[in-house]
């Protein structure tokens, strides 16, 4: 049996820049050429203007898989922020694996690194100015072509060209797209004993906890 594994395409790092009006976002990353650092606040680097929202033990790395690059290319058809990686502001971008077929708490290696799935990304409006259109973040809510967040389990150093392979799927049963929907594409009142078996998961990030805490009926 094949280990599963993704491509790596590219490894990207921003730092905040003017956004809208007196907003700042680092979500216009450029690729790296070379080895990238990974610390347990992500890439070397990197950086974030909002750290309320954005950053942090569960959001140190963010993948978005170009798997779905055609898809968007679609509905989108001639938008240049698809003609290279980086148009959600991902810091992986790779192949292989979408948020279907990754599972909260898979551990990958990324080169001598080790990163945990902690949960999807919950889009916001940056994504609808980035893109210039109004429907981004609400199709994003509706597909569940969120993207993934990782936690970094061991610092190391990567390289685009490379693979990220699985090593360890504690919970087979949590594909991120079926965590997403429940929790943020308004599936939680078809399923009410999944969303309270996720209020209590510890290797969901901490903010989709509480959320799955409100959102969870009494038992």
């Amino acid at each position: 049996m094949t280990t599963p594994f993704m491509t790596i395409d590219a490894l990207l790092v921003g730092t905040p820049m003017p956004f809208r009006g007196d907003d700042h976002s680092a979500i216009a990353k450029q690729p790296v050429s070379g080895p990238v650092r990974i610390g347990w606040d992500g890439f070397a680097g990197d950086a974030v203007a909002d750290r309320v929202h954005h950053g942090g033990w569960d959001k140190a790395i963010h993948l978005y898989p170009q798997d779905h690059y055609d898809w968007w290319r679609d509905r989108k058809p001639g938008h240049p922020l698809f003609d290279a990686p980086g148009a959600f502001g991902e810091n992986i971008a790779s192949r292989g694996m979408t948020e279907a077929q990754l599972c909260l708490g898979d551990r990958f290696a990324l080169g001598s690194a080790i990163v945990e799935v902690s949960h999807g990304r919950q889009p916001c409006w940056k994504l609808d100015h980035r893109f210039g259109a109004r429907d981004v973040m609400a199709t994003i809510v509706k597909t569940g072509r969120c993207g993934i967040y990782f936690r970094v389990i061991r610092e190391g150093d990567a390289e685009a060209g490379t693979r990220m392979t699985l090593l360890d799927r504690p919970l087979p049963d949590w594909p991120i797209d079926r965590i997403f929907r429940l929790l943020i594409g308004g599936g939680h009142k078809g399923d009410p004993d999944a969303v309270r078996a996720l209020a209590d998961m510890p290797l969901l990030a901490e903010a989709w906890r509480g959320r799955a805490r409100k959102l969870a009926p009494a038992a």
